[in-house]
């Protein structure tokens, strides 16, 4: 065996248990999955994981944005290779039933093809003064793309005032594809400007900021590996 042929060996071999550290130590944890599932059977076992639309954690900026527990974290990973760039609220009820409302004031946009999204223009970031952030909600509709999101703000929707506390919508379990749906919840994140007043694109996680501090709640799944956030 030649040596190059050992020290690819030793590469591969390296990069394998270096992916599989990663997969391992920011997958939800099996005690925080455990305590979803729980919770998902019958939310009313834990009343006190349940956070309510409107509250506030302490002297964070953002309101809770839904009813519903936190069952997925910034940077949860779902397969190797994925890091969730948001979390996700689950209220445990059907579709259309459980209201989603703006966290923060902003300008929100809806681009013609969204069927249950909606982004928010927050002009001047409250943990950063001069920095500008978007704030993007989704799954706002059912499993086939019907939306529940407000009537208010139609497909097209572009820099529209909203206050915190408006009604945006309802959670749904729309995935993107129309008959593969997610389970009920809303997906919020915390999203980066482009720099020429744009958003860049969601789906990568580093275009994402831990929504932690703007929550007022333990979010990170690499910090908070074990526990349901709830308000201290």
């Amino acid at each position: 065996m030649s040596k190059r042929t050992v020290l690819v060996g030793i590469l591969l071999t390296a990069l394998a248990v270096a992916a599989a550290y990663i997969y391992w130590t920011s997958r939800p944890s099996a005690a925080r999955l455990l305590s979803f599932r729980s919770w998902i059977s019958d939310p009313a076992t834990h009343p006190e994981w349940t956070l309510t639309a409107g509250s506030r954690c302490d002297s964070a900026p953002f309101l809770f944005p839904t009813d519903g527990l936190v069952g997925f974290l910034w940077d949860d990973s779902f397969r190797p290779g994925h890091r969730h760039q948001g979390i996700d609220i689950f209220a445990g009820t059907d579709v259309g039933i459980t209201p989603v409302i703006a966290a923060y004031p902003g300008y929100l946009t809806r681009q013609p093809d969204w069927k249950a999204s909606v982004i928010v223009r927050v002009p001047d970031d409250p943990l950063r003064p001069g920095r500008q952030i978007w704030v993007y909600y989704t799954h706002m509709a059912d499993p086939q793309g019907n939306s529940f999101i407000s009537e208010q703000f139609p497909m097209g929707t572009f820099e529209e005032y909203v206050e915190a506390g408006t009604l945006l919508g309802y959670q749904g379990n729309f995935s993107g594809e129309p008959g593969n749906p997610v389970g009920v919840h809303l997906h919020l994140s915390i999203v980066k400007d482009d720099g020429f007043g744009g958003f860049k694109n969601e789906l990568d996680f580093d275009n994402t900021y831990d929504p932690s501090p703007y929550l007022g709640l333990p979010l990170n799944a690499g910090e908070n590996p074990e526990t349901v956030p709830t308000c201290q």
